[in-house]
């Protein structure tokens, strides 16, 4: 699913990463761990292709960074949903048009979309707030509505970048069993935390990221 070769890339201003090796299989469930700045996010965007990387090889579902061209990037982004800390809803729009704005972009007819919105609605317990807009959610509630607008495209893989950095404990913990419940059906999860008494004892691997190197715990 995800391999990275010997990865560097640093931004104009300084910090990056440097040497990544990383080999994650389908079907798995990964926590990526470090303080703030230490490169998660960097990984994140690679993994999406929203950045390239300056050396080393980059593998996501079968493509590779190395001359990928605008189409291939769509492709591989199609299967990837992202999850991120401040929720990115549209505050003019209600949950259900958040939630179906994916599957307009890629053309879904409407009876598709409607369907599709149910079901994620469903799975994140928020099928009584589909008319309500993001400010009259709570942050658990907008975070939730945020993971089921990452499912609507039945994604291969997630990312989830510090998906809990705004939430207290109870709504956390209830946001990651929701992502353990997504995984058991065959998606791919990789999640980004500073968190570690969060995510220990879950018999789940854990990497961690320091100074813009990688290790497994």
């Amino acid at each position: 699913m995800i391999e990275f070769k010997d990865i560097s890339f640093s931004y104009k201003k300084g910090k990056g990463v440097t040497n990544l090796n990383l080999k994650l299989g389908d079907g798995e469930f990964n926590f990526l761990i470090g303080p703030t700045g230490s490169g998660k996010t960097t990984l994140m965007r690679l993994i999406y292709f929203d950045l390239v990387p300056d050396s080393g090889t980059l593998i996501v579902n079968g493509f590779k960074s190395k001359n990928l061209s605008f189409s291939k990037t769509s492709k591989v982004r199609k299967e990837i949903g992202m999850v991120f800390q401040d929720y990115k809803l549209l505050n003019d729009r209600n949950v259900y048009d958040n939630i179906s704005l994916p599957l307009y972009v890629l053309g879904y007819p409407k009876n598709q979309i409607y369907d599709r919105v149910d079901e994620s609605l469903e799975l994140v317990g928020l099928q009584n707030k589909k008319h309500h807009f993001p400010d009259e959610l709570s942050g658990g509630e907008q975070q939730r509505a945020s993971l089921a607008r990452a499912i609507i495209k039945e994604p291969s893989l997630i990312l989830a970048d510090e998906p809990t950095g705004n939430l207290d404990p109870v709504a956390s913990f209830e946001l990651v069993r929701l992502l353990e419940t997504i995984n058991e059906t065959g998606t791919t999860i990789l999640m980004a935390t500073h968190n570690y008494s969060l995510i220990k004892g879950r018999g789940l691997p854990i990497y961690e990221i320091k100074d813009g190197t990688l290790k497994q715990r």
